[in-house]
């Protein structure tokens, strides 16, 4: 699916970038005002928002980007550099407010409001009464509302109606009629609503802080002189060991050098069960050594570990807007300036109509704005959004926007690869057959075992993986090309060979061919053990199903998607594991333009099609599919690239996951937009046509913008 214009500009530019924190922003109503403000400045390429650390990317040419700036401030935000040399990602979320700069401030400015209003209440309206009055309501709101009021003062001398502005307004036209003590409640009791929103918010963006704590800071690292050292994980260089004791945390990504281990992989992949974990095998930093102790070989720098890569997406998804989003935009464009009207038609007609005073007109306007405050339909579609990322991400689905999350419930289709996506990907020893039937079992398999455990071949790697013995000597070993492998064992030789081999030594028969038959038909690869006289047993090596791939199928179609194969193996192969599977259409000996082709045809019969595939070879076929998913991704740059939305692990339950999510997700957005239209139109009508107070005003706006906060955070139990 398409980008944003400027997330897709973000993605490609090559303009220099510059990187700010902006402490005052962390909404997505204050983005939209940092992109009005920045809108139309020449030379600027592109902004990129991670308002989870509060951080501005701008990309654009040296002499434009000062010109932003201005502009920003304008705006009334103060926008400070940051260093590339010193800022991380774990730098700009560590920092966290003192308890005075998050809370202090706004309860003495509710104590001060009460205070006033206490005063109105409970005194004598006498000259020095009121005064002190006014000065603790001024008190109120200059500690609760000075940032509000530098932005809304910003918007208003611009031309710009925003939330700030219409707060600015409502509260100083209370002021100035008289209502002080209301002004210093509402303003009080909407910077206290507002910093509960942004927590609130906060923990839908706790994925990427969860993340970023997986990795330890320090590994344990072999020196030339064979000694260990702790140090920096940003200091480990490539190729170095790293030792891993039992209950570590694996700092890098590495190789297995020295150990065997079961390594928990739920942090990145959500698998439920440990994997097990061999010299040779590659392990993930943020991963857990659960068995025994390990050495790795770096083969990662820290800032390009798998980790790090699935931090990147995450906050690239989260900085990416989607359609539902963009549209609220728009529209909260047009509905603040269509409130202000509204509120000065009712301030200019009441006396008219309904026979108000001119204060009572203005108050019942004042209080129309607030309640008209557009705060709860602007964070309604980002929370959730950003919810359901965090929630995929914890399932090791890396979904790359909001775009894709949205459009996942509009599947229709997908396409699978078989190997390595509907299939375990590895060959596997499925069938052996005695021929001789003299030799004993035992003795047939161990002859297989000896030899195959000396090719390095993967079909001879399958069945010596495949058979329980302890291999013998094998004397004149030796491997011959296209053909198979010959030794002798106890002093007599024999072969693993493939269908040709026996053939050219004439030990065909019509017997074995028949058996050969029937396992070629279903796209098995057999290998025979011959002596110099005869053929002594076959064995059926093939590609198995993953046990969750069939269970997935049903997940699919249950959900109304239609499944189909798209492989280049042979049709035979290609309809026995479909068959399996559960598939009905399947097509075989497909190259990549065919598979390409073959997306095209179904998003014309069908409508949204997903590719699934493992990032390279179905590279083509993934970048046109409507969604690209890449399976098993973990440790792949390719596909990470390729596709859309990443499955860290081998799991095609993870797509019907994925398509459940997307479906919840867009409930959630359109009952939140629904709430909080609802409540405005509910709470409008009652200020116009009966008596609405701006404390009724300030629940109405601040209880709806909680509400859908809190409704969009439901998504995060998608994780559980």
């Amino acid at each position: 699916m398409a980008q944003s214009e400027q997330d897709m500009q973000a993605k490609h530019s090559d303009q220099p970038q510059k990187k700010f924190r902006i402490s005052n922003m962390d909404c997505a109503s204050e983005e939209s005002e940092i992109r009005r403000a920045v809108d139309g400045i020449p030379g600027i390429d592109a902004l990129r928002f991670d308002l989870g650390a509060r951080v501005l990317t701008i990309s654009g040419s040296s002499t434009a980007i000062p010109d932003a700036l201005k502009a920003i401030r304008m705006a009334g935000f103060k926008p400070e550099p940051i260093e590339e040399k010193v800022h991380t990602t774990l730098g700009a979320y560590s920092e966290a407010p003192t308890f005075w700069q998050a809370w202090g401030k706004l309860l003495t400015a509710l104590g001060l409001a009460l205070a006033a209003e206490s005063i109105a209440y409970a005194f004598p309206a006498t000259t020095w009464i009121k005064a002190l009055g006014m000065g603790i309501a001024l008190g109120a709101i200059f500690l609760s509302g000075f940032g509000v009021y530098g932005k809304g003062l910003a918007a208003l001398r611009q031309g710009r109606l925003n939330i700030n502005a219409l707060m600015a307004v409502a509260v100083t036209g209370a002021f100035l009629i008289g209502q002080w003590p209301e002004a210093a409640m509402v303003m009080a009791l909407y910077a206290i609503a507002e910093a509960i929103e942004a927590r609130a918010v906060d923990r839908a963006r706790g994925a990427i802080k969860s993340l970023l704590a997986l990795s330890p800071e320090q590994a344990e690292v072999r020196q030339e002189d064979g000694s260990w050292i702790r140090m920096s994980v940003k200091s480990v260089a490539l190729n170095s060991v790293v030792r891993i004791a039992p209950g570590e945390r694996i700092p890098l990504d590495g190789t297995v050098l020295v150990g065997q281990s079961a390594v928990d992989q739920s942090p990145l992949t959500g698998e439920s069960l440990p994997v097990d974990k061999e010299p040779g095998d590659e392990v993930y930093a943020g991963t857990i050594n659960q068995a025994s102790a390990m050495e790795i070989r770096v083969i990662s720098p820290a800032s390009d570990s798998t980790l790090s890569r699935i931090i990147k997406a995450v906050e690239e998804a989260q900085a990416t807007r989607a359609p539902t989003q963009r549209f609220v935009d728009q529209f909260a464009a047009i509905y603040t300036p269509a409130v202000f009207a509204l509120a000065l038609l009712v301030a200019l007609l009441m006396p008219w109509l309904a026979g108000l005073t001119w204060l009572q007109a203005v108050y019942k306007a004042l209080v129309l704005l607030v309640i008209a405050c557009p705060c709860a339909l602007v964070i309604s579609t980002p929370v959730s959004v950003v919810s359901g990322l965090a929630a995929a991400a914890r399932r090791g689905i890396l979904i790359k926007g909001g775009v894709y999350l949205e459009e996942a419930r509009k599947i229709k289709a997908v396409a699978l690869d078989k190997t390595g996506t509907i299939t375990e990907g590895k060959p596997k020893l499925v069938a052996f057959e005695t021929i001789a039937t003299d030799e004993p079992e035992q003795r047939i398999e161990l002859l297989a075992k000896s030899l195959a455990a000396r090719s390095d071949h993967p079909v001879s790697k399958a069945i010596a993986q495949g058979l329980a013995l302890q291999p013998r000597e094998v004397k004149a070993f030796e491997a011959v090309a296209g053909r198979g492998v010959q030794g002798a064992i106890d002093g007599h030789p024999y072969i693993l060979a493939n269908h040709r081999w026996i053939e050219e030594r004439g030990q065909c028969s019509l017997q074995l061919e028949a058996r050969l038959a029937v396992h070629e038909k279903v796209g098995r690869t057999v290998t025979i053990l011959a002596n110099r006289d005869r053929v002594i047993a076959l064995f059926a090596v093939a590609d198995t199903i993953k046990p969750s791939s069939i269970e997935a199928i049903a997940e699919m179609k249950a959900l109304g998607v239609v499944p189909i194969m798209l492989t280049g193996d042979n049709d035979a192969t290609a309809r026995t594991v479909g068959h399996e599977a559960g598939i009905s259409e399947v097509r075989g000996n497909l190259l990549p333009e065919d598979k390409l082709k073959a997306i095209e045809e179904f998003e014309g019969r069908y409508g949204v099609t997903a590719m699934t595939g493992d990032g390279i070879n179905d590279a083509p076929a993934l970048a046109k599919a409507n969604i690209g998913f890449a399976m098993g991704a973990a440790g792949t740059h390719t596909a990470m690239e390729a596709a859309d939305v990443v499955v860290m692990n081998d799991d095609l339950r993870r797509l019907s996951e994925t398509i459940r999510l997307s479906q919840k997700t867009h409930a959630i957005l359109w009952q939140n937009i629904s709430l909080a239209l609802g409540i405005k139109l509910i709470f409008l009508l009652l200020a116009v046509f009966d008596d609405a107070s701006m404390w009724m005003a300030v629940f109405a706006d601040m209880g709806a913008s909680l509400l859908v906060v809190f409704n969009g955070l439901r998504l995060l139990k998608a994780a559980k």
